[in-house]
């Protein structure tokens, strides 16, 4: 796995979250800051689902609008599939704008209030269009603002707008339910808005980040410089690699897992869906490479990892309103690669990375003592009935994020040539917030 870090370009990485318009940017020489507008006042009217098919019917035949109150459209065809596959993205992405008031503490004189704003996007990940409830998906950067007069930093001031209806009469309030400045993942929710009972949007569907290759068709929808939904395109160029930078609140750095672009990426498109050409999200754009030198180089956290983080999110909260973070669930092991290789698969085509992951060590006192083994070669884990293959050494980090102390989890591992299953219980491991 290829590392960007301090280390490996001998710079220091510097972020900077954009007023009004967010998005990470991994400025060399200084910090990036832009402006944006906004424009207020339409008489747009709602699409119906008549009128969604009609849409797309000028682009091509080889497409189903499936039925039901929550459609979603399925792209059958690789004729105009770019259009088709924004088109169907464009009815899941939403733009975003946070309000956060913030008090000013000069060296002289007294103290004063200002505000200041924050835009991004999002992706609608769960819809009920009969009672207008939503969840949304964005970064956590993009509803953060260090220094806020609130108890966490975050936004108590959160619009959404759905495309093509971007003006004051349709915002629709959000709130935050929870999110995590090491993942870059927040969660919204939207409840009773009678804009989403009327709308043509539609809940994204995400993709398997693990089956992306380089070259893949990477769209990005966002919102940048505020100024409302649009789309670009380029091509996945690194399926996974490591990112180090600042963290947002100043306090040290965080390392994300991130999906390499050339799809352009400018402020604003924080927290906007990466689609692939099937129109289904492969990830969450959240930082670019700001460079004279450096071109088209921006990232987005793979859709896994996203979804993974934002179940999570979600179930803790609905145990507790006070749960605003993620919690995973530690076993006590580390792993590490020993083997990798490539795969070519006949059927896509693609070209993917495959390790061989074994245990490298158990902590003693985990959940893993005394069960799982050092040399263990673990090629799947099953979670509560759900099985995950394991061909990367992220792969173990990423579906632990699924487990829950209730959960049982299982680990496929082969010991000395002979495969055998590790029923770990993690019935007494507390939850460590993340």
């Amino acid at each position: 796995m290829r590392k960007i870090s301090v280390a490996a370009i001998a710079v220091i990485l510097v972020v900077s979250m954009l007023t009004m318009s967010s998005c990470y940017v991994l400025d060399l020489n200084s910090f990036t800051e832009n402006s944006s507008t906004s424009t207020e006042g339409s008489d747009s009217d709602y699409m119906t689902r008549e009128e969604v098919e009609e849409l797309l019917s000028g682009t091509s035949n080889d497409y189903t609008v499936n039925s039901g109150d929550n459609y979603n459209i399925t792209i059958d065809s690789a004729e105009g599939t770019n259009l088709l596959a924004a088109s169907k993205g464009l009815l899941s992405a939403v733009s975003i704008n946070c309000l956060f008031d913030v008090t000013v503490k000069p060296f002289y004189g007294n103290s004063y209030k200002t505000q200041k704003s924050s835009a991004g996007a999002g992706v609608i990940y769960q819809l009920d269009k009969n009672s207008g409830d939503a969840y949304i998906i964005t970064n956590y950067h993009v509803v953060y603002c260090n220094g806020a007069d609130t108890a966490n930093d975050i936004s108590d001031d959160i619009s959404i707008y759905l495309y093509g209806m971007e003006y004051a009469d349709y915002a629709i309030d959000a709130s935050y339910v929870g999110g995590s400045q090491n993942y870059d993942i927040a969660v919204l929710r939207v409840r009773n808005s009678d804009v989403l009972r009327k709308s043509n949007a539609m809940a994204a569907s995400f993709a398997d980040s693990n089956k992306v290759s380089v070259l893949e068709t990477a769209i990005a929808i966002g919102n940048p410089e505020a100024n409302g939904i649009s789309a670009t395109v380029g091509a996945v160029n690194v399926d996974s690699e490591s990112l180090t930078m600042t963290s947002i609140d100043g306090s040290g750095t965080v390392t994300l897992r991130v999906l390499r672009i050339d799809a352009a990426v400018n402020g604003g498109n924080s927290g906007g869906g990466l689609f692939n050409s099937n129109g289904d999200v492969i990830g969450i754009v959240n930082a670019k490479m700001s460079d004279s030198s450096i071109d088209n180089i921006g990232y987005a956290i793979p859709s896994n990892v996203a979804k993974y983080v934002a179940d999570n999110i979600i179930y803790y909260d609905n145990l507790s309103s006070t749960n605003d973070s993620v919690y995973r669930i530690l076993i006590g092991v580390n792993v590490a690669i020993k083997s990798a290789s490539t795969v070519y698969d006949t059927e896509t085509g693609k070209v993917l990375k495959v390790e061989e992951v074994m245990v490298d060590s158990v902590i003693s006192g985990g959940a893993s003592e005394g069960l799982l083994k050092e040399g263990d070669v673990i090629t799947a884990a099953t979670i509560d009935g759900v099985t995950y293959e394991i061909v990367r050494t992220f792969n173990v980090v990423d579906v632990m994020l699924t487990a829950r102390a209730s959960s049982t989890v299982v680990f496929h591992v082969v010991r000395d040539g002979a495969a055998m299953d590790i029923t770990i219980d993690v019935s007494g491991v507390t939850p460590t917030e993340y």
